[in-house]
C-alpha cells in the first residue's frame, strides 16, 4: 500500500485541491466541514435527510429541490403546517452572511439584544462603502482611511460575538460565499436583496434584513412564508454571443419585477448541462462529458438576479459542473459529500410547480434591459432602434463591467476576449470603461493570467474588489447632475439614479461581453452579432464571440489574506462605540404599541409609482451613515415621487400649508406628537434587502404602510420594526385617499392572522368613508407589533 503522504499527494493532484482538504476527504468522509474557516461546523445532510423524509411521508408526493432544502431545515418538520404560498415555516438556517453596509445595524441590533455569542457560523464584508474614484489601490487607501471608525467598530464587534471578518479589499460578499461558503443544500440567509448568488452552488440563499440575521444568530427559529415554486425549463443549449446572463434577462421580461414575490424559481431541464459550454470533460456517471453544463459563476450570474424579479430565491439543481467549481476552490470534501447525497440535491421525477416557464436556449438571443427598470428587455439587436424611437441617448458615455451579478473568472476572461480582438485591429474603447473584480482571489487570478492587463490596455480602469458604481459608490466627474446620458452594465440593477445618483442617467443591463462589445462601438445601434467595425488600418472587421475557460487551468491565486478569525476568548474585547460618532450610533428600543386603533393618522405622503428602497432609504453618499439611525433617517423618502405635486421630496405640511422636504416634515410630526402614515402603490419596497427602509420611518414616527402590494424582503423588514404594512383590499381604494386626509385604522385590538383591518377615511370636508386593509401578519409577528419590535420582543421572552 503506498504510504499516506503519496496518497495525500496523488489526491490531491487529482482534486486540485490544497492539502488540509485532502486531509478531509481523507479522515473526515462522516464529518466535512461547511468551510475550513470553521473547521468544526460541520455539513448536515443527515439531518437534511431525515427532515426531507418525514416531510414527503407527510405530503405524499415527489418535492421540488426548492421544497427538498427548505423543509430539509424545518424546526420541526413532523409537525409544522406546510402550504405552499400560505403558512409561515419555522427554519433553522445554516449559517448568516452580512454587508459592511447593512452589518452595522445588524451588529447594532445583535449588541441590543444582550446575548454574549452568534449561535451560527456568521460572517461580515467589507464592500460597500469603497467608493470607485480613481483606480483599485487608491480607492481601496481612501475608503480604509474615511471608513476607519466603521472598519473598526464591524472588526471589534465580530471578534466579540463570534463573528467572521473579511476586510475591505476582499471583495464583493456574494462572490467570497460563492467562493468559501455556499454549496450544494445549505440554507443561508444575507443582509442583501442578492443573496441569490449562492443559489449558483445549488443552496437556498435568500436576501433578508438585519432583524431576520439577528434572529438566526441569536438561535432563533427563523420565519417564512413558505414560498410557491416556479420552475424554469431550460432546454436546447447556448451558442455565440448568448450568455447565461441573457438567462435571466428573458426571464424578466416575462416575469417583471414582481412577478416572482412570494416564489423560488427553480431552474430545471436538459438546456442546464449546455450553458458555458467550453468542451472540458465531465465524467460523472449521468452528466455529459465533453459539453457538461454551467460553472458555478454562470449559474450564480442567473440566480443573482432572480432578485430583480422579487423571487424569495433561486436554485439550480446540483450537477458536474457545480463539483468542478468546489474542486477548483479547495472544497472536494464538499463535492465528495454532495455526490453520496445527490438525490436530496436535485428535484423528485414529477414534481409539481406553481408556475413553469420554459426557454429554448437554442433561439435565445443577446438581451439588453432597461432603461430605469431590469424588467424592461430588449434584443440587443433591437435596442439602437428602440432607444431613438424612446429619444434615449444611444451614445454610451460608460460601459461598466463586473459587480456581484458579473464578476467571476470566467466573465472577465469572455470580457478579455472582446477587448484582444478590438486592440489586434488598433481599437481601443470609445465609452469609458470600467472592471470591478469580484474577489481578491478574481483580482489576483486575473492579473496572473494577463486579463487585466488586455482590458486596460483596450482603455479600462480596473477598480477595487467591491460593489462600487454598481450601489451608488461612483464618483462621477464625466458629466454634471441632470445631464442625459447612457451608460451600460453588467450589474443587475438600474433604477433611476441608482448609479451615479443623477435621474438622467439611462443604464442598461447586459452581459460583460455585449458591455465590452458596445464599450469599443461607443453606441447602442451596434449589434456584435451582425455589425463590423472599422479597424485603425482602415479594414472592415466582426468580433467574435468569446470562447474562453470557466475556471483558470492553474489553481486560483487567493491573492493577500484578508480575513480576520473571530479569537476563541473575546472576553477581554471591546466594542466602543462614541456617544457624539456622526456615523454610529447605539439604538434606543422604539415605544410599545398602546393598545389603542391608531386614530387620526397624517398622510406624509402618497407616493405615485415605482417606490424602491432606493427612494425609501438612498444609497450612494448616505451609506456613511448606516450605522447612525438619526443621521440616516435625514434620506427618508426623498427619492419617492408625491402624488400631490408630482415632484420629489416635497410633500405639505399639514399643519402649516408649507411644502418641505419628507424628512423635515416628519420629524415636524414626531416632535408634535403627530403620528403618520405612508400611501404606496404597487411592489412598495422593491429591490435591496436595506432595513433602513423601514427603521426610518419608525424612527420618524410613522405607523403604517398602505399600499397597493409590498416587495417581500421590505413588508418583512417593517413588520421586525414594528410597523403596520397593510394593503389595499381593493386595490382601486388607493384612488379614495388623498394626501389631505386623516386616517383611522380599527380593529388592532382584535389583531389576528388573515381578519382584515378597517380603515376610516376623513376628508376635510367632514365626509368620510371605510375601506378594509389586509394584513399578512401570523401570531408571532402580532407579538412584534404589540411589543413594539421584534427585538423587543426577544428581549422581552429572554426575560
Amino acid at each position: 500500500m503506498a504510504p499516506y503522504s503519496l496518497l495525500v499527494t496523488r489526491l490531491q493532484k487529482a482534486l486540485s485541491v490544497r492539502q488540509y482538504h485532502v486531509a478531509s476527504v481523507l479522515c473526515q468522509r462522516a464529518k466535512v466541514a461547511m468551510s475550513h474557516f470553521e473547521p468544526n461546523d460541520y455539513i448536515r445532510f443527515d439531518l437534511l435527510e431525515k427532515n426531507i423524509n418525514i416531510v414527503r411521508k407527510r405530503l405524499n408526493r415527489p418535492l421540488t429541490l426548492s421544497e427538498k432544502i427548505v423543509y430539509g431545515h424545518l424546526d420541526d418538520p413532523a409537525n409544522q403546517e406546510i402550504e405552499r404560498g400560505k403558512t409561515y415555516l419555522r427554519l433553522r438556517p445554516d449559517r448568516v452572511a452580512m454587508q459592511d453596509a447593512t452589518a452595522q445595524m445588524a451588529m447594532l441590533q445583535f449588541i441590543s439584544s444582550g446575548l454574549p455569542k452568534v449561535a451560527v457560523p456568521s460572517t461580515i464584508h467589507c464592500d460597500h462603502l469603497i467608493e470607485a474614484q480613481l483606480g483599485g489601490e487608491k480607492d481601496l487607501r481612501r475608503a480604509k482611511d474615511i471608513n476607519q471608525e466603521v472598519y473598526n467598530f464591524l472588526a471589534t464587534a465580530g471578534a466579540k460575538y463570534g463573528v467572521g471578518f473579511w476586510r475591505p479589499g476582499s471583495g464583493i460578499i456574494h462572490q467570497i460565499i460563492l467562493e468559501n461558503y455556499a454549496y450544494p443544500g445549505v440554507l443561508l440567509i444575507g443582509t442583501d436583496s442578492h443573496t441569490p448568488n449562492g443559489g449558483g452552488l445549488g443552496g437556498i440563499c435568500i436576501g433578508v434584513g438585519g432583524a431576520d440575521a439577528v434572529d438566526v444568530m441569536a438561535g432563533i427559529p427563523w420565519e417564512l412564508k413558505c414560498p410557491k415554486v416556479i420552475g424554469v425549463k431550460l432546454t436546447g443549449s447556448l451558442s455565440g454571443w448568448t450568455s447565461p446572463k441573457d438567462v435571466i434577462l428573458k426571464v424578466a421580461g416575462i416575469l417583471t419585477v414582481k412577478g416572482g414575490t412570494g416564489a423560488i424559481v427553480e431552474y430545471h431541464g436538459p438546456g442546464i448541462d449546455s450553458i458555458s459550454c467550453t468542451g472540458e470533460g465531465g465524467g460523472h456517471v449521468g452528466w455529459p462529458a465533453a459539453c457538461a453544463g454551467p460553472d458555478g459563476a454562470s449559474m450564480a450570474t442567473i440566480c443573482n438576479m432572480g432578485a430583480e424579479i422579487g423571487a424569495t430565491t433561486s436554485v439550480f439543481p446540483y450537477n458536474h459542473r457545480m463539483k468542478k467549481y468546489l474542486n477548483k476552490t479547495g472544497r472536494a470534501d464538499i463535492a465528495i459529500l454532495a455526490d453520496e447525497f445527490k438525490d436530496h440535491l436535485v428535484p423528485d421525477p414529477g414534481c409539481h410547480y406553481d408556475q413553469l416557464i420554459e426557454i429554448n436556449l437554442s433561439e435565445l438571443k443577446p438581451h439588453i434591459n432597461g432603461p430605469f427598470t431590469p424588467d424592461l428587455a430588449h434584443p440587443v439587436a433591437e435596442v439602437g432602434t428602440v432607444a431613438e424611437k424612446e429619444g434615449w441617448p444611444v451614445d454610451i458615455r460608460v460601459g461598466l463591467i463586473g459587480s456581484c451579478t458579473n464578476s467571476s473568472y470566467e466573465d472577465m476572461g469572455r470580457s478579455a476576449a472582446v477587448a484582444k480582438q478590438a486592440l489586434a485591429h488598433g481599437l481601443k474603447c470609445k465609452s469609458q470603461f470600467t472592471i470591478t473584480p469580484g474577489s481578491e482571489q478574481i483580482r489576483a487570478t486575473i492579473e496572473r493570467d494577463g486579463y487585466a492587463q488586455i482590458l486596460r490596455d483596450v482603455g479600462g480602469i480596473v477598480l477595487a474588489n467591491a460593489c462600487g458604481p454598481c450601489i451608488g459608490q461612483w464618483d462621477r466627474k464625466d458629466i454634471k447632475k441632470g445631464e442625459k446620458n447612457t451608460i451600460v452594465t453588467s450589474y443587475n440593477r438600474n433604477f433611476t439614479g441608482r448609479n451615479d445618483a443623477n435621474p438622467e442617467t439611462h443604464a442598461f443591463v447586459t452581459s460583460p461581453e455585449i458591455v465590452t462589445a458596445l464599450a469599443i462601438a461607443g453606441t447602442l445601434k451596434f449589434n456584435p452579432e451582425t455589425d463590423f467595425l472599422t479597424g485603425k488600418d482602415g479594414k472592415k472587421f466582426k468580433l467574435e464571440a468569446p470562447d474562453v475557460d470557466e475556471l483558470p487551468r492553474a489553481e486560483f491565486d487567493p491573492g493577500q489574506d484578508t480575513y480576520q478569525h473571530p479569537p476563541k476568548d473575546s472576553s477581554g474585547q471591546r466594542v466602543d462605540v462614541s456617544p457624539t460618532s456622526q456615523r454610529l450610533q447605539l439604538l434606543e428600543p422604539f415605544d410599545k404599541w398602546d393598545g389603542k386603533d391608531l386614530e387620526d393618522l397624517q398622510i406624509l405622503i402618497k407616493v405615485k409609482g415605482k417606490c424602491t428602497t432606493d427612494h425609501i432609504s438612498a444609497a450612494g453618499p448616505w451609506l456613511k451613515f448606516r450605522g447612525h439611525l438619526d443621521n440616516i433617517s435625514n434620506n427618508l423618502l426623498i427619492g419617492a415621487i408625491n402624488i400631490e405635486n408630482g415632484k420629489a421630496n416635497s410633500v405639505r405640511n399639514a399643519v402649516t400649508q408649507e411644502f418641505g422636504p419628507v424628512p423635515d416634515t416628519a420629524r415636524y410630526y414626531k416632535k408634535n406628537g403627530i403620528r403618520w402614515v405612508v400611501i404606496g402603490d404597487e411592489n412598495y419596497g422593491e429591490g435591496s434587502s436595506r432595513e433602513h427602509a423601514a427603521l426610518e420611518p419608525r424612527h420618524l414616527g410613522g405607523r403604517a404602510i398602505i399600499t397597493k402590494s409590498f416587495a417581500r424582503i421590505h413588508e418583512t423588514n417593517l413588520k421586525k420594526q414594528g410597523l403596520l404594512p397593510l394593503t389595499f383590499a381593493d386595490p382601486a381604494d388607493y384612488n379614495k385617499i388623498h394626501p389631505v386626509d386623516k386616517l383611522t385604522i380599527q380593529g388592532l385590538k382584535d389583531f389576528a392572522p388573515g381578519k382584515p383591518l378597517k380603515c376610516i377615511i376623513k376628508h376635510p370636508n367632514g365626509t368620510q368613508e371605510t375601506i378594509l386593509l389586509n394584513h399578512t401578519f401570523n401570531e408571532t409577528q402580532i407579538e412584534w407589533f404589540r411589543a413594539g419590535s421584534a427585538l423587543n420582543r426577544m428581549k422581552e421572552l429572554q426575560q
